[in-house]
């Protein structure tokens, strides 16, 4: 494979890429979606939530910490998560800001 040329675009191009690229996953958008749906972070094991292997699940969360939606923490052995609140909204605007700015008058 070629070389990428991510230098000669955007900073926000770059970082739209990069987050789309990881919510491209199903078991990462599972992932998000039930650490979401908790009342403050989780340190359970999400093997058992999931359904994936644990060096699997761990590789899911390292991708989604890299684009800095996941804060975690460490309590003895055990890391838990919680969705960084304003990396979630600033995304979120990303993409609407993106969508939004689409034209939509070719064929």
């Amino acid at each position: 494979m070629g070389a990428t040329k991510t230098h000669i675009f955007s900073t926000r191009h770059n970082e739209l890429a990069q987050a789309a690229k990881v919510m491209a996953h199903p078991a990462r958008i599972a992932i998000l979606e039930f650490i979401s749906k908790q009342d403050s972070c989780i340190c359970t094991d999400l093997v058992d939530e999931i359904g994936l292997a644990q060096p699997t699940i761990s590789q899911h969360l390292n991708e989604i910490k890299k684009i800095g939606l996941l804060k975690g923490t460490f309590e003895g052995k055990n890391l838990c998560y919680c969705i960084d609140q304003e990396k979630w909204l600033e995304l979120q605007q990303f993409f609407n800001s993106f969508f939004s700015s689409i034209n939509q008058n070719c064929c």
